[in-house]
Parts: structure tokens; C-alpha cells; sequence
């Protein structure tokens, strides 16, 4: 007689804490057990194979809405059969707020676009105009539609917000216990050293770097974390490209301030010399913050091993290198001012990162776990339910060959951008099958989901998140302001 509905039989079942060898039982789409010796209704063999809990990828970009109409390349079709692919089984993507608009327009079409989703899915609400409409009335309300999360950008047009309008975001979400994501590079500095470049003639896409070093990225992750401090709010500092900024997380977090630090493949395997490439072949790797030098890669390592980085997310942003709405939009004579920013990176994500991480030396299997699927769940609310292997979580599970070398091509990848900046990378380490909620979704690169059967996943109220309670003074100044 079968004790359970579905058992995945033998594999070696790897969390954030633990490595052994053992079966796993599901019923429901949800863990009951894991043990030895377990018989299922079916079984699926794991003999060889790690089995991971399914990925789960922070920051990425998906069918979000762009300014005039429309939305990115990557639809959630496209988007759910690259993560399926990589072994994700859950995301949180953005929706956006238009300067001189609400959130509530825009959050009710992305949910409506969702609805195709394959993956299991919540959001991060950007925040562009931090008016009083926008922070004492609709923050409440997406926050108690289950989007518990806040972004935020110190540069970018026309995403940008003042050192005031972040401070009145901060202040929204500590009144209604959200937490606040920051991209962090300064505003003015990168326009007053892109017009520098301009002038000079400096256009290629190489000087995209050159637009935004280093201290650009440390100088505004300093003061975000200042302003955090000041309001006693929590925030996470997205897309860490080096140890420097890494160095200002973990100040923080030796003072006891609730700062957290996520970082990304393309920083721990591109450089700024990638787009010093002939031609327009530079604009393939363009992102924001810009990669840094070869020998930042292994100071990031060491951040990672510390914890001072606990966050590996894909920042994926692609935009093709050939189609009309790509990187070529403005023209290959573009200056690197007027190329889109961004790069792929959905189904990459865990491979690379296995076989830089894990296989490279550099972090255990646990480890690896931790920073692509148990701290993200966790920082975010949806653990319980995403990050591990245990009863009571879903049976979103990775069935993991660590031994299987892949050379990385773009048609393995299934996104919808005609290149991956990784080509040509051989990795060791693949996903073999992918499970969500206990039904195979993806087998040998084959996705079978079906379309519309990702999940909304509301968040709520959760400890970790929750001020200090140390204000300066001991004045509450977000009741007020």
C-alpha cells in the first residue's frame, strides 16, 4: 500500500543546514516526509541526483509594464519555461509605478498579466512619486493585498526618487510593516560624469563602467543605509557589484541594523572589460551596476562566505540584442547613455552559480541552497512554505545532477532574448527535472507546466522584517511625515 501520493526515491536530499541521504514523500503538492524506505502511489527515482528545494529568485524582471504601453520582452510564458528550466520554481517581479500616477492601476493589470504565469510568483511594488496620496493611502493598500515589499531607485530616469521621497517610502513601510528593496547608485554623480563622457566623445558602450564606478555605488548605499537607520526601517541593498559596497552592508549589520545584501551571477563571473568588445557586442553585457574587474569577483566570494551577502538573486532584465524594442532600439551608433540596461539570466542562475560556487570551491551545498532559495523565502515571507525540504513545504524540489557538464548556449536557456551574455561558459552541474507543488514541470530541459498554473503568493505580517524600535531621540517621525 502507498503511504503517499508521490515519493522522490534516493536521491541525497540537500537543505541550508543539512546533506543526507533520503527519501521524500508528497502528498497534496505539499512535503509530508522525509525519511527512508518511503512508497508513493509513483515514484521518481533520484538515485545519483541531489534533490534542492526549487529556487527562488528575489529580483527579476517579467512582462513589467514600460511608460506609454506595453511591457518587457520577457512574458510570464517565456519567463516561467526559462526558470522551470534552471530549476526556479518561484520569483518575485515587479510592479511599476509612473511618475504623476497611482499603484493601483498598474499593480491590477500586472496581476491580470500574471495570471499566465507557470512559475509561483508575488511582487515588489516600485515606487517612482512618493505623494501624499501614494503613501497614506494606496502603500496600505498593496501591502494588505499581500505585496509586503517596496522598491526603490536613487538613480534612473524617470525612476528616480530624491533623498526626501525615499525617506517618505521608508517611512510608509515601517507604518505598515513592509520591507524596502534599494537600488543604490548616485544620481547626480552618474549624470554629471555621463555628460562629462559624452563631451568628450567617449560613447561606446565600454563607458557605461566609466559612468558609474565604484563609489558611486558605495557613496549611495552609505546614505540608504543612513536614511534606513534614521527611520528604523529594514532594507535590502540590491545588486552588491563589489566587496567596497559589501563593506557598508556589513558596518551596518555590525551595528545591529536590519540591512541585508543580495548579489548576482554577472558579478562574480563578467567584468567591465566584457563590454570593451568590437563594435556594439559591448551593449550584450551592459547592466546596472556596472561589472567591475576580474579580481573583484573573488572579494565578492569572500562577502558571500561571510554573510555579509546572503542573497543571490538574476537581476533579470534582458533586452534582445537584435529585436526593435532591444539593444539596438536607438541604433548601433547609440552612446552607451541610450542603450537599454539589463541582461538575462533567469535559467543561468543556479547553474552558474553551483558550479562557480560549489564546484569552484568557493561555497558548500549548503550554502549554495541558502543563498539561491532558503534566505530569499525567508527575507521575503514566503517561508515557510518556499526555501526547504521539509514537512509542510511545498514539493517544490530540483532534481540536481552535480556531476553534468553543459556548455551554456542561448537555446538552452528558453527566455525570450536572442543571447545569453554567458555564452560559451561551461558549467558543471544541471537541473535534470524540476518539481512545483509536487507535479513534474520540467524533465531533461522538456517544461510541461501549464500555462496559468503559477501561483499568487500573498505575504504577510513576519518578524524578521520588523523595526528595531531604536530611533534617534526616540521620535517616531514616520507617524508624522
Amino acid at each position: 500500500m502507498s503511504d503517499f501520493e508521490t515519493v522522490v526515491r534516493g536521491g541525497t536530499v540537500v537543505t541550508a543546514i543539512d546533506t543526507v541521504r533520503a527519501d521524500v514523500g508528497i502528498s497534496g503538492g505539499r512535503i509530508v516526509c522525509v525519511g527512508q524506505g518511503l512508497r508513493g502511489a509513483s515514484e521518481i527515482d533520484a538515485g545519483g541526483l541531489l534533490v534542492l528545494p526549487g529556487g527562488v529568485d528575489s529580483h527579476c524582471h517579467i512582462e513589467q509594464l514600460q511608460e506609454g504601453g506595453g511591457a518587457d520582452e520577457e512574458s510570464w510564458i517565456t519567463g516561467s519555461t526559462a526558470c522551470l528550466a534552471g530549476g526556479t520554481t518561484s520569483v518575485i517581479t515587479f510592479s511599476t509605478q509612473f511618475k504623476g500616477g497611482g499603484l493601483l492601476g498598474p499593480l491590477a493589470e500586472y496581476r491580470r498579466r500574471a495570471d499566465s504565469a507557470m512559475v509561483d510568483y508575488t511582487f515588489h511594488q516600485i515606487i517612482t512619486d512618493a505623494t501624499d496620496a501614494v503613501v497614506w493611502d494606496e502603500i496600505p493598500q498593496v501591502v494588505a493585498s499581500g505585496v509586503r515589499s517596496l522598491k526603490v531607485f536613487l538613480t534612473y530616469d524617470p525612476l528616480y526618487l530624491d533623498d526626501r521621497g525615499f525617506l517618505r517610502v521608508l517611512a510608509a513601510a515601517r507604518r505598515n510593516g513592509a520591507l524596502v528593496t534599494v537600488h543604490c547608485e548616485n544620481y547626480e554623480a552618474i549624470n554629471w560624469r555621463t555628460e562629462a563622457l559624452l563631451k568628450a566623445g567617449l560613447t561606446a558602450p565600454k563607458y557605461h563602467a566609466w559612468s558609474r564606478p565604484r563609489m558611486i555605488e558605495r557613496e549611495a548605499t552609505h546614505r540608504a543605509i543612513a536614511l534606513a537607520e534614521l527611520v528604523d526601517q529594514p532594507i535590502q541593498i540590491f545588486h552588491v557589484s563589489c566587496s567596497e559596497v559589501a563593506e557598508e552592508v556589513a558596518r551596518a549589520q555590525a551595528a545591529g541594523l536590519k540591512v541585508w545584501a543580495e548579489s548576482c551571477p554577472q558579478y562574480v563571473t563578467l567584468t567591465a572589460d566584457d563590454m570593451d568588445r568590437p563594435g556594439f557586442e559591448g551593449a550584450k553585457f551592459m547592466c546596472s551596476p556596472s561589472p567591475r574587474a576580474r579580481e573583484d569577483h573573488e572579494r565578492l566570494w569572500a562577502q558571500i562566505r561571510r554573510g555579509t551577502i546572503d542573497v543571490m538573486s538574476s537581476d533579470h532584465s534582458g533586452w534582445s540584442y537584435t529585436g526593435p524594442r532591444g539593444k539596438r532600439v536607438n541604433g548601433v551608433d547609440a552612446p552607451f547613455s541610450a542603450i537599454p540596461n539589463g541582461i538575462p539570466g533567469l535559467t543561468s542562475r543556479l547553474p552558474i552559480l553551483f558550479s562557480e560556487g560549489v564546484v569552484g570551491g568557493r561555497i558548500d551545498l549548503n550554502r549554495f541552497v541558502a543563498l539561491t532559495s532558503t534566505n530569499p523565502a525567508k527575507l521575503f515571507g514566503l517561508y515557510p512554505r518556499k526555501g526547504s525540504i521539509a514537512p509542510g513545504f511545498d514539493a517544490d524540489l530540483v532534481m540536481w545532477d552535480p556531476t553534468r557538464t553543459t556548455t551554456l548556449r542561448n537555446d538552452l536557456m528558453q527566455h525570450v532574448m536572442d543571447y545569453t551574455p554567458y555564452e560559451g561558459m561551461q558549467v558543471t552541474g544541471w537541473p535534470v527535472a524540476t518539481m512545483r507543488r509536487g507535479e513534474v514541470v520540467m524533465r531533461d530541459g522538456m517544461v510541461s507546466a501549464p500555462t496559468g498554473s503559477g501561483r499568487f503568493l500573498a505575504r504577510d505580517a513576519y518578524p524578521m522584517i520588523a523595526p528595531s524600535g531604536v530611533l534617534p531621540d526616540g521620535f517616531d517621525a514616520s507617524a508624522f511625515a
